[in-house]
């Protein structure tokens, strides 16, 4: 069984006592959709040795998170718009994402994460995208159950014959939305492929790139093996992780 690793969060218990974690969701989803062992890394790279690491994981998944990429990542001065922090993760996310965005090996970026592959490429992000003319909220409702948080809210419309195209099978697509940033500039390389209704960009992929490197602003997690769109796109990541597991490689590696 191939193994992904899980790039998650630090959290206090009691505002005391620190641990590392990753929702439920997302390792259900690489259980039972992608087929692969579940695998939570500590988001430190004080922590963690960058090639053991990518030699035990056949993947990375990316999740989401409540604190952002920090601004100074891609050149900007941080304001109270930009919330919470996570400097450790940042120092583990980005270069790992470059590493396998050169290497081929198989990632899937999700809400901050898609954010995180955008920032690893050289991209910037918006602090709050609500706060742009014409965007309508995309932040997460602060009240009710879990199913109405992670209910789908709108479209999202990917290219033609695109790569989002060819997994899920159509040109428009319906997605929940918890997020409140966005991408400002795309990173070197990174191509938009899928767009809300207001024109936030929702889906992305590293072109050129020798393996799968997708990223989706939202949160295919919830019920992953029950909706078609997110079983479809777990469902192509596992194919790119077992292929990684069975010691296929990319032909042409190409620098980031």
């Amino acid at each position: 069984m191939p193994v992904v690793g899980i790039i998650g969060n630090e959290h206090l218990i009691n505002d005391q006592y620190a641990i590392h974690g990753g929702g439920r969701m997302i390792s259900e989803a690489v259980a039972h959709v992608v087929g692969a062992q579940p695998l939570i890394v500590p988001s430190d790279p004080s922590l963690v040795h960058m090639e053991k690491l990518k030699a035990t994981c056949d993947g990375f998944l990316f999740t989401g998170g409540r604190p952002n990429v920090h601004p100074e990542e891609y050149g900007e001065a941080p304001t109270e718009a930009h919330g919470a922090f996570d400097r450790a993760r940042d120092g583990l996310a980005l270069p790992l994402i470059r590493d396998c965005v050169a290497s081929g090996q198989p990632i899937l970026a999700i809400c901050r994460g898609f954010q995180e592959l955008n920032v690893a490429m050289g991209g910037s992000l918006y602090p709050e995208i609500r706060d742009l003319p014409g965007r309508m909220n995309h932040r997460m409702p602060p009240d009710g159950t879990i199913e109405e948080k992670f209910a789908l809210r709108h479209d999202v419309s990917v290219s033609e014959g695109g790569p989002f195209h060819r997994i899920f099978g159509a040109s428009v697509v319906k997605t929940n939305s918890l997020h409140g940033q966005g991408i400002k500039t795309t990173g070197d390389r990174i191509v938009v492929d899928g767009y809300a209704p207001d024109g936030t960009e929702e889906a992305i992929y590293v072109d050129g790139a020798p393996g799968f490197a997708l990223g989706v602003q939202w949160h295919p997690e919830y019920k992953a093996g029950e909706d078609l769109v997110s079983r479809a796109l777990f469902e192509a990541f596992g194919l790119a992780v077992r292929a990684w597991a069975a010691g296929e490689r990319p032909k042409r590696l190409r620098s980031v």
